[in-house]
Parts: structure tokens; sequence; C-alpha cells
């Protein structure tokens, strides 16, 4: 019988690689996951193939197993991995076979290989089963590397989503590492180099870490692992294999300085009509990373330019009660911040908006887990308007058993007379692999203008996170007084209790679909002095889901959501009252009661696809009867959020998402809220250090002139000053447009020269009488000095 082409090219690729001694083989299937890597005395240059001689003694690590959307049987494509190491970096040697489908790869931005074939290493470089660092790269040697720091929390049911099979990786670190790869006949070959400088680790004269390797396969959307992870596990990590015998690694003066410059342009329209241009001296500042040991790093920045080079992509609500929270980008934050992490995120680095100088130290002695950060802001942060307000962060979190800890939190702001502290602490245990405990407390005390009020925050979480039944259970408590100032916390004054059961039903291999996951959630709202009294929920929601997996790697959801939403005074009463025309002429100001409970009905769908050769789409579409948060009202709701990736080429990218929000009046009456924002987003990436992007995004929001909806139908007043004026509708079309121009040769090593602009215009969506509002230009440069 004549082989298949594919199998033919892997067959060739096999015979081709270099012989290895089979004592040095790990086969993951076999459960060989303690590897000893050889220690050698060279130096190779990484250019993608592994062609010179000490490839041939390092260890191989092979027989990969499928994680995802199955675990527990042997992966699909073949995936061999080289290691050894030299006095100053750990080497990685990569071969990827692809007998059965096309390889995705394009010369992406670091960390945006998400929609290409990638292999990622993780390193638990305190052998923990609980952190690790993580390096990914693509075909081509493109990098994304970060931080993966595991809660335990990994059985979650949604309908924005599948089933999470296990907690994901925090990219936004950056670290120093090469990498080349190629394409092959038979699939693709990658070489990485990690310098010691750049890892933290345990100060033993012999080290043991821990590892696993995953691949992503986006043509079939599996993931393989080489140690044969379960996902009847809380943690992922725990399941690591073992690096041992790491001996004589020369780490050295670990030294980064990285001085920068930012200059803009601000573009304003002046009084007499024409468009002028403020500028100002240069901003200099400086970052420093300094290693004190293997394992403890101190950062510290002066006068550092915290600008975005991207403006934060627009979100909608659901519910205008709840707050808002976006991504940390700032550098200076981002390198070791995972070791701030608390349940209920009492740490939310951008409260720090303009910091005029900031310092940290943070890592892993022994069991412990340390960080200490402390930062001075500046003046237009304050609440006073003449104060510098000061931060200060202490964390602290010991290891316990072998998935357990303990952690406490310490923050406070001081600004002028004005202040917050917040003590925090909690615990975690894990029990039989498959339960997860955690509890949380904590206690803030705030003084503003003169009043000291405090108020306690606490969290119970259980989990069951089996291979086919899991459960998630939560049940939440934020006092009214409540404050944190240096954390995010959507909204406090109330509870929330969730259970959210769900199964997983695995079919035979070669299916259709591939898995089917029914879950249920029941989710409820109390005001936090009513749960205390036994009262009703605020709020209550059942919704049942229904994931698929399908063949090929498509994935759906189909749900049907059965909520009540009760009148919230507090919120609503403070922002409306009623107009309430007299008999003999002339309106009364009532107060806003509001419906007492709101019914709704809602169906949802959501697609998504896997990655072909040039595009990748997903889209939510959800339709019934929801609540108007406008007027506190029942209305008929349409809420869509589709995602367009097209790739013109292994170099060009197109990025289209939009959004759609409507409620129409159930007994006529209109469309009461229209919101639109539709972004689009093309990349060119010219090498892997030079690339461009422009940016287009459209926010449009056209709300109707307000009434009592739900009861009298009168007019609505919103508060205007100390008074109350008609609540009128409004619109909001406004365009914002960005370019910009990076070298990016290695995290620190940066040149960015960008635009951005912001206009206006009277009806959605023309493009026709567009109006300039502001612009601005901006450069900036910084150079990463590493001894």
């Amino acid at each position: 019988m004549t082989p298949s082409l594919p199998a033919a090219a892997a067959l060739v690729g096999a015979l081709l690689s270099p012989p290895v001694d089979p004592a040095t083989v790990y086969n993951g299937r076999l459960r060989q996951v303690a590897v000893t890597p050889p220690r050698v005395e060279a130096s190779v240059n990484v250019d993608g193939v592994l062609d010179e001689p000490v490839w041939t003694r390092a260890a191989l690590l092979t027989g990969f197993s499928q994680f995802a959307p199955k675990d527990g049987i042997p992966a699909a494509d073949s995936t061999e991995v080289l290691v050894w190491y030299s006095p100053t970096a750990i080497h990685f040697g990569i071969r990827a076979y692809e007998p059965h489908g096309a390889v995705r790869a394009t010369l992406s931005e670091r960390d945006k290989i998400e929609n290409d074939d990638y292999v990622q290493l993780l390193l638990g470089t305190y052998n923990d089963g609980r952190q690790a660092t993580v390096v990914m790269v693509n075909p081509l040697g493109v990098q994304a590397d970060g931080v993966l720091k595991e809660t335990g929390q990994t059985s979650t049911a949604s309908f924005m989503g599948s089933v999470e099979s296990r907690e994901s990786a925090n990219l936004s670190p950056d670290f120093v590492f090469e990498s080349k790869g190629r394409l092959t006949p038979w699939g693709y070959e990658v070489e990485v180099r990690i310098p010691f400088k750049s890892l933290r680790y345990q100060s033993a004269a012999s080290q043991t870490w821990g590892l696993n390797v995953t691949r992503s396969v986006q043509h079939s959307g599996y993931e393989d692992s080489w140690v044969p992870a379960q996902r009847a596990n809380t943690s992922f990590l725990a399941q690591s294999g073992t690096i041992t015998g790491l001996t004589g690694l020369r780490r050295g003066l670990v030294l980064d300085l990285t001085p920068e410059v930012t200059d803009r342009a601000d573009g304003l329209a002046a009084a007499d009509g024409k468009w002028r241009y403020t500028t100002r001296s240069p901003d200099v500042g400086a970052n420093i990373r300094w290693g004190l040991t293997n394992n403890l790093t101190l950062n510290a920045t002066v006068n550092p330019d915290f600008s975005q080079v991207e403006a934060d992509a627009g979100q909608f609500s659901f519910d205008p009660r709840q707050a808002l929270s976006f991504a940390e980008k700032r550098p200076f934050f981002l390198d070791g911040i995972e070791q701030f992490a608390t349940p209920n995120n009492l740490f939310y680095t951008r409260r720090m908006v303009q910091p005029i100088a900031a310092a940290k130290v943070a890592g892993k002695v022994g069991a412990t887990n340390i960080g200490f950060l402390t930062a001075i802001d500046d003046r237009a942060a304050s609440t006073t308007g003449r104060d510098r307000p000061l931060f200060n962060v202490l964390r602290v979190v010991r290891d316990l058993g072998a998935q357990g800890r303990v952690g406490m939190l310490y923050t406070d702001r001081v600004d002028g007379a004005n202040s917050n502290r917040v003590l925090n602490a909690e615990a975690r245990r894990v029990r039989g692999r498959i339960y997860t405990g955690t509890v949380q407390l904590a206690g803030s005390q705030t003084t503003r203008a003169g009043r000291t009020f405090s108020g306690p925050l606490w969290d119970v979480r259980l989990a069951r996170n089996g291979r086919a039944f899991g459960v998630s259970t939560v049940l939440n408590g934020i006092d009214p007084d409540f404050r944190t100032e240096t954390g995010f916390i959507s909204r406090g004054g109330q509870v929330h209790a969730l259970i959210a059961p769900r199964y997983t039903i695995f079919m035979p291999q070669g299916s259709r679909i591939e898995s089917l996951t029914p879950n249920i959630a029941i989710d409820g709202l109390w005001f936090y002095d009513r749960f205390f009294e036994r009262g009703d929920a605020r709020d209550k929601k059942l919704h049942f889901n229904l994931d698929a997996n399908l063949r090929g790697g498509w994935n759906g959801t189909l749900a049907f959501l059965v909520e009540t939403f009760g009148y919230d005074p507090g919120y609503y009463g403070a922002l409306y009252r009623i107009a309430a025309p007299r008999p003999g002429g002339g309106t009364d100001t009532l107060l806003f009661t509001g419906t007492p409970r709101l019914p709704n009905r809602d169906y949802v769908i959501r697609v998504a696809s896997p990655q072909f050769k040039w595009f990748s789409a997903n889209a939510l579409f959800l339709w019934g009867q929801d609540e108007n948060f406008y007027e506190w009202a029942s209305a008929n709701i349409v809420y869509l959020s589709a995602e367009l990736n097209l790739r013109a080429s292994e170099q060009l990218r197109l990025g289209a998402t939009y959004q759609l929000q409507e409620y129409d009046r159930l007994h006529g009456g209109g469309t009461v809220g229209l919101l639109r924002n539709p972004r689009v987003k093309l990349e060119y990436q010219a090498t892997r250090a030079i690339s461009a992007r422009i940016i287009g995004e459209y926010f449009s929001e056209s709300v109707l002139d307000l009434r009592d909806e739900g009861r009298t139908g009168y007019p609505l007043l919103r508060r205007s000053g100390t008074g109350w004026a008609p609540a009128l509708g409004y619109r909001d079309n406004s365009f914002r447009a960005d370019w910009l121009v990076m070298y990016q040769p290695q995290p620190g090593t940066v040149f960015y020269v960008g635009y951005g602009a912001r206009m206006t215009e009277p009806e959605p969506m023309k493009f026709e009488h567009l109006v300039r509002r502001d612009d601005a230009f901006f450069v900036k440069a910084s150079y990463l000095f590493r001894r």
C-alpha cells in the first residue's frame, strides 16, 4: 500500500532528524516525565535549523496526548521537543509534524499568535505546581510570553462561551528570549533560547523545575500536551513533568536599564476657529530592573511614560450599574503582576493614573510569594486637587501542601487628609485533585472630607472540576461602606450567590460532534442588608446553556435565559424624577418609584469557526424581552457581537468587530436606545521587529426622550446641578482614527510614531459631515541596556 503524501512527508521528516540516544528519550504517553537534560558548554546560532551537533545530545520529549476537546488519547499529530542547557541559558528545539492539514503561520506582532499554530513551554521554575513562566512560539518563531498562576477555579458555565478546560496565561508581561522558526515539508521547526537572566528561580545548587509542553493545532481545534494531563483536575500545572539536575546555572548580574523619551503635540480648535497644536518639553524617564537574588527582583521607575500606543477598545455594558474595567498595558506594572493577584481584584494598577515615581519588589522565597509596591501619583489624580496620592501595596502568599495556600494583602492610598486602607486575608484548600475551596475576608477603612467609615468584604467559593461533571458555587458579599481605591469592585452594597453545574458528554472518536456540555447557572443578587434579613433576591437568573465542540474546530452555544430584575431605588431614585401634569396646568415633580420587578426571557446563539487559512469568525446573537435600563421598563432587546479576522498574507491582517445593542419599547414608542460600535484594525508586519497599523472605531448612541414607560407614561426628569431637568434624548456619533508605526526588536527597545484623531457628525454612519474635535501626534523611544 502506498502511503499518502502527508504521511510520506512526515516519514521523511522523521528520517532526516539527527539520531538521538534512546536513553534520553522521554515519552509522555509512558509517563516518562522526569527529564534530565544534558549540560553542554556550547553556544548555537538560533536560526530555526537544528543541525548543530549539540542537538544530537539533547533530551527528547515525545509521545504527546490530546488534552482538548478530549483528554487521555494519543495526539493526532506528532510533536518532538529537544532540551539541553548551557551555563547561561536553556535551549529547546521543536519539531511539529503535520500530516493532516495546513500549518497556520503569520509574521504577526508579539503576543498576537493565538490564531496561528503554536507550541507553549510552561516552565515552573519554583516547581510548586502553582505558577509558571509561559513561552510560546508560532511556526515562524514569532513570540508570545507571560505567566500562568492558577487559582483552581476552572469549572465555568456561561452563554458567552464554551466551558473552559483550563486557566489561560496572562500574556501581558514580556521577557527577553530568542526564537526562530521555519516551515518544512513535514510541518515546522522552531529553535528557542531562554537566558537565565530572564527567569526567576530558586537559589538551590541543583535545580528541579516543573515542565510541560502544549501544542495548539488550528485546523482541528485540538490542544495536545506532553504530559498526559487530565481534565478532571483542579490544576493543569500540578500535572507537569520535571526538569531535574540543573546545575551550574550562571545568571550573572541582572541589571536592565531602559531610558525613554516621549513627546507629543495636541491639537484643538482655537477661539478664532483655527486649528492649533500645543507642545511641551519632551518627557524623559527611566526604568530599572535589578535581580536582587535569583528569586527576587526590584523594579523602579522615575518620571515614567505610561501613555498607551493604542486606545482601549470600546465596551458595552449589559447593566449600567456595573463599572467596566480595562486591561493593564503599562510595562512597569506588568513585570511580576501575578504576585499581587487576589480574589475580587483588590489590586487594580490602573488606579495609579500618572505616577511620578514608583518601585516594587516581587518574587518567591522558599514557599512564600512576596510583593511590595509603592508609588506617588500626579496631583491630577488627587481628590483634593492639591496633594500627590501615595500608594503602598504589600502582598504575601504562603504555599500549603500540594495546592493549598494562605495569603494576605494590605493596601493604602493616602491623599492629603483623605485615605483608604484595605486589609485582606484568604485561604485555599484542594482535596482529591478535583475539589477546591477558597475563603476570602477583607475590610476597609476610608476617610473622606473628615468622615471615616468602614465595611467588610467576604467571599466563599467551592468547585468540583471533574472530567464529566463539574460545579462552581460562589457566595460573595460587599458591604455598602466597603471601598478600595487601589482595587476594582464593579459594584458594592450587594450579596451575590451562584451555583453552576455542568456535565460534559464525550462522543466517540471521529464523531462529527466531539463533545456536548449542558450546563445551568442559578444566580441571585441581594441588597446587602436584605440578605441578612432573609429578604427576597433583587435579581434572579436561571440560565440554560448547551455548549458543543464539533470536529474541525467549530464550537457553539445555545442558551435560554429566564430572569427577573428588581427595582433599585438607590440607583434610580437618585437619578430620576417624574414630571406629572397637574389637572389645572403645570407639572409636579414626583419620586420615580419604578416597576417593582421586570421579567426577562432571552434566547442566545453563539458560533465560532476554526482558524481557516485566510480567516476566522465568531458571533453571538441575543434576542428577547429584557430590561430597558434607560427607563427601567421591559423592552424587546437585540444584542449582537461579531468578529472577523482576515489574513490576506503572511504579513497582512485585517480584524473587524461589530457590537449592536437595541432596546425597543414594548407598547410602541420606537427604539428608546440604540448603540452601535464597529471597529476595524489593519496591520502590516514588515519584519518581526517592524510593523504598522491603522485603527478606525465608530461609536454611535441614540436615545429618545425618556418617560416612565413601565407605569405612568409621564416624562422623566434627570438631575441637573441642584435641580431637575427633562431627560431629553441625545445622539453621540463619534469616530476615532489612529495610526502607528512601530519598531520593537526586543522588549524594552521600542520606537513608536503615531497619530490619533476624534471626530463627530450629526447623523450616524454617514461619514459626510465629520468635524474634527481633537487630535494628537506622538513619538516615543526607549532602549534596553542589559548587563
